[in-house]
């Protein structure tokens, strides 16, 4: 732990001044944490993680190993980041041409609660909906709705999933908890009336 600091740091991790990371938040081995990377409370930093200048991720995320979070990807509270899972940042890279700065980077948002599965891969510019599912192996070239279930290559939607990860069945009634959800604007919501 480091002197003053209400969060754990490994020592062979690195993190930047000017890098901010909230209370609570553990960053593991060989992690490289950049100036300008926002890190919120409680969250886990699996070993070989880099977060780039930019980079946001919410509070209570886990991140693990071998994940990159460049700048324009943007992690809501409660995200799980299976391993070796990508998110890219560029549309059109080339070495040739290359594109440098905040003006190249796709914005990729990822809702509360959202899941990405182990060695997905989400191509940037594409909006994660809140509390959904990408299975492994899935690759993403569009954005995914609210409580999606998304696998293959390239993604398709098999269902829908509840807050609590159960999938649910045509009446959208989680068969676990209990939760009612009907479809709203951008995938499902939770009925009116149902607890959150």
């Amino acid at each position: 732990m480091k002197e003053n600091e209400n969060y754990f740091v490994h020592e062979t991790a690195c993190v930047d001044d000017g890098a901010e990371i909230g209370e609570g938040t553990k960053i593991w081995h060989f992690c490289h944490v950049s100036s300008g990377a926002k890190i919120g409370k409680g969250c886990t930093v699996g070993q070989n993680v880099f977060l780039a200048g930019g980079a946001k991720v919410g509070d209570y995320c886990k991140i693990q190993n071998n994940v990159s979070v460049y700048e324009g990807v943007e992690l809501g509270d409660y995200v799980f980041c299976g391993p070796s899972m990508v998110f890219t940042n560029v549309q059109r890279p080339r070495c040739k041409y290359p594109q440098r700065g905040s003006q190249f980077y796709a914005h990729t948002p990822v809702g509360e609660g959202a899941s990405i599965g182990a060695n997905a891969t989400v191509v940037c510019g594409h909006r994660i909906g809140r509390h959904a599912f990408i299975a492994a192996g899935s690759v993403v070239t569009k954005d995914v709705p609210d409580h999606g279930v998304i696998m293959g290559v390239p993604e398709r939607q098999h269902g829908w999933a509840c807050e609590c990860g159960t999938q649910l069945g045509d009446d959208l009634v989680c068969p676990h908890c209990g939760r009612r959800y009907q479809e709203g604007s951008n995938g499902l919501e939770l009925k009116e009336g149902t607890e959150e």
